[in-house]
Parts: C-alpha cells; structure tokens; sequence
C-alpha cells in the first residue's frame, strides 16, 4: 500500500509537538514526511528538514511558497496532506493557503486564535470539499472511544453529571511571554490555559458524553504575577439534555504533571478514566462490584480493540494516542469507512473556540451564566435569560 504523503508546518528543532507529530504519523508505517516549512528562519527551517533526512528542494522557509511549488509537483510526487503544528496565531493562514493549494489539513488545537477566525474557518473548509481534522490527541486512547461507545449506546443511562479535570505545574513559576509562547496574546490569542489545555478538557467531555455544552458560567485569570492571560481556572457547565458539569484546568498546580481526568454519571452507572493511567476505565454502580476495563482485553467494542497495537498489559500511550488519529485520518484520504472511530473535525473547531470565547466573556463580567455561540451563529457571549 502506497504510504499518504505528509508535509508540515511548524515543529522545528527544539519543538516539542512537532516531533510528537512525526512520530505518531510515521508509527504505523502508513503516512511519509515528504516536504516541510519548519521555520520562517530559512535556516533553520533546512538545518530541520535535513535532519529528518528531506531533500533541501522541500525544505522551504515560507510556507506560502510550500503550498505553490507542492501543487506544481506531479500528483504522485506531492504531500496530499499538511498537517499544521504552529503557535496558534498562524493557524488560520496556513490552513487557507493548504486549501486554495488543494491540500487536506490536520491542524493542531485550538483551531484558530479568535472565535471571529473560526467564522472564517468554517466556510473555507465546507467549500473547499477537502479533509480537516483537529488533533485532540486524548481522544485517540482505546478506552477513551470504548467510554464514547458505552455512553452512547445507554449504557450509563441519562447523563447527569460530568466532572473533567486537566491540571499541570509547569507554568507555576515566573515564565513570561518572551520564554513562553502561550503567555503571549498575539500568538495565543485571549487565553493561555483555557485555550491550550481547557479545549483538551472540554473535548473530552463532550466527546466522551456526545452531549453539546449549551451554557457555561467561568472564573479564569492570571495567579502569577506580572501575566496577561490566565494560567487558571474553573467553569461550570450545563448540557443540552439538562445534565450539569464541572471543569477545571490549570497550568499552575504545583508538582501536577499531565493530569487530564474524565468522570462521567447516569442515571444506572458511572465511568472514570484517567490519562496518567488510559489503559483502565472503570464503571461504577450502585447495585453491584465496580468493573475495570483493561485496553487490548476482550469485551471492548471492535473499534477500540483494534487500535490496540500490542498484547493487553503492555502500556498503551501518548504517542499511539496521536498515532490512531493519524491512522484514521489517513483512512478518510483513501476514502475507507470510518468504523465508528470518532475523529475530531470541524465541528470540534468551532466548538472549541466557542469554548473559550463564552470562558472569557463569562469571566470578565464577573461569573455569568452564557450559551455558547451556535456554528458561526449568534453573538458571542450572548447572555441567558434567567
């Protein structure tokens, strides 16, 4: 089978994401790094590309002329996908010229910078026919697709209550927007939590339960002295079908490392799964012994036992996470059947972005209760009535 070609944006030397992202896509065996815009430092843009063993001829510095001079190759010979690894500030132009090329997107979250650039997403995208999808890595671990499965399949009954944690302590010195590129408002856009790891969380729930956030009240800011945009917070939120959660997210949470935690009720059972520990999810029940879930082990749903790569009990983790999504978008480019893997696209984008436009309306005026903003309809931060 003829691999996917694959060019990238971003994700030069010293990136931490960007080599995440090759590595996911290359686990497989299925998808080759063809050509690259690693930099807008030309340099160092080819000192990168080089390094991945890449002809300097697709080594490019702009990432304009990336997307000309890949269409005027032959069909055979071009990347068919860019997949955008960028600070959040260009995600929205590189996307656009990825599509004017012909080109099908998978783009790092948050989707864009600003809600008023995703109004411009979506359209873009719908018109262009061609592929995007959103790199919500969390949702390419087994058990987190094996929990969507049960959820909607009725198995916890009505949803009433979620609870999504997402706490890490990496930001809880005096890092500042020079060091650190989500501190920085013209490349992080209004917020440096909610929008790098909040979007993870929200996500999360909203994949897991197949429910829509309809509203949401939010306290978020800067703990850390001397920043702009927030490092902490906490929304309250309220789900179409009535259900009530909670979500917290901070990058301040001293000796927290990567602690990303789903727990979802209903009205007959309870699910809990933790990312420091995906190879269990566990249901709870009021009437008999809780279960535990174990990934690769009989008794999960089809899809989530074939994304299992190894035997049961070998640690299943980040990067096979990401993997999965780029083995499932690779199966949309050659037009196989989805197989119930649920792949973040661009309603995910536009929620996401939704997310933290009505987090930071409804924290700056003081807690209130706001609905999330329909797709591309609607004021933001539009508020309820009583």
């Amino acid at each position: 089978m003829q691999k996917v070609r694959m060019g990238m944006v971003g994700g030069g030397e010293g990136a931490f994401i960007g080599a995440v992202h090759r590595m996911a896509a290359a686990l497989d065996g299925e998808i080759e790094l063809v050509c690259g815009c690693f930099s807008s430092n030309p340099a160092r843009s080819e000192r990168s590309g080089l390094a991945l063993g890449l002809p300097a001829a697709r080594c490019y510095s702009d990432y304009r002329q990336m997307m000309r001079q890949e269409a005027a190759l032959p069909a055979g010979q071009r990347m068919e996908f860019v997949a955008v690894v960028t600070p959040n500030h260009l995600h929205l132009p590189v996307v656009m010229a990825a599509l004017k090329g012909g080109f099908h997107v998978l783009s790092d979250k948050p989707a864009t910078l600003n809600l008023a650039e995703a109004r411009a997403l979506l359209p873009a995208v719908r018109a262009s026919g061609l592929h995007y999808a959103l790199s919500h890595t969390y949702t390419g671990y087994s058990l987190v697709q094996e929990a969507r499965r049960r959820v909607l399949a009725g198995e916890l009954g009505r949803v009433r209550k979620v609870v999504v944690e997402y706490s890490q302590g990496w930001l809880a010195g005096n890092e500042d927007a020079s060091s650190v590129w989500r501190l920085d408002p013209e490349r992080a856009g209004g917020s440096c939590c909610m929008g790098d790891i909040g979007t993870h969380a929200f996500n999360l729930a909203e994949t897991v339960t197949g429910l829509n956030v309809a509203q949401l009240c939010a306290d978020i800011g800067p703990l850390v002295p001397g920043r702009t945009l927030d490092d902490d917070g906490t929304a309250l939120l309220r789900f179409e079908n009535g259900a009530r959660g909670v979500l917290i997210a901070s990058q301040i949470s001293v000796g927290e490392e990567n602690n990303l935690n789903l727990r979802v009720y209903g009205e007959r059972a309870g699910l809990c799964w933790r990312q420091q520990e995906p190879n269990s999810l566990v249901l709870q029940y009021n009437d008999r012994p809780a279960e535990v879930l174990r990934a690769g082990w009989p008794g999960l749903g089809d899809g989530p036992l074939g994304l299992a790569r190894v035997p049961a009990g070998h640690p299943e983790g980040y990067i096979e996470a990401f993997a999965n999504l780029y083995r499932a978008f690779a199966a949309r480019l050659r037009g196989a059947p989805k197989g119930g893997f649920h792949l973040c696209g661009l309603e995910a984008a536009w929620r996401g972005m939704a997310f933290v436009d009505t987090v930071l309306a409804s924290s700056a005026a003081g807690g209130k209760w706001l609905a999330l903003p329909a797709d591309g309809v609607g004021a933001p931060g539009e508020p309820l009535r009583p």
